[in-house]
């Protein structure tokens, strides 16, 4: 096997149109820009969303919906994938640590948990958020409900 014998397979290379090489070419005069107006002169850039004049599509819908600045976005786990993780693993603590390792969150999330699921074991659970049922839930078991300081928005 010799490199230099290597050749592109056949109709997959093509070379380029040479525009405005003169009119033998076929590609002359105004290469294939048409006659005057913005889109011929050179340094003409499209405007993205540009359909040619007619009135593009962001204009033409209507504007909806709302999207709150200040929202805390959190990742929600449930009373269900805690006792998983504390019968599997064997813990009586659960915090972001203990989440991260397991997969079930990022090191900067903002974690709530909430109520759906039963808990047999007793943990200690930390967490940024809890909703009215995990909290009752987790301290009928005799474990305990630590609440986090909100970290700053990065």
């Amino acid at each position: 096997m010799d490199l230099s014998v290597l050749t592109p397979a056949k109709g997959s290379v093509r070379t380029n149109k040479r525009k405005g090489r003169g009119y033998g070419s076929g590609n002359g005069q105004t290469a294939g820009r048409g006659h005057k107006g913005a889109q011929s002169r050179s340094g003409y850039s499209r405007k993205i969303g540009f359909e040619g004049g007619q009135m593009p599509l962001y204009r033409r819908l209507p504007k909806t919906g709302f999207k709150n600045a200040n929202r805390i976005e959190y990742n929600a786990i449930n009373l269900d994938t805690i006792e998983k993780i504390a019968s599997e693993k064997g813990l009586k603590e659960i915090n972001l640590q203990v989440l991260v390792d397991c997969g079930l969150a990022a090191k900067r999330d903002k974690i709530k948990i909430l109520g759906r699921g039963e808990l047999k074991s007793t943990v200690s659970v930390t967490a940024n958020a809890f909703s009215a049922k995990a909290k009752e839930a987790i301290e009928a078991k005799g474990g305990s409900v630590v609440l986090t300081e909100q970290q700053p928005q990065a």
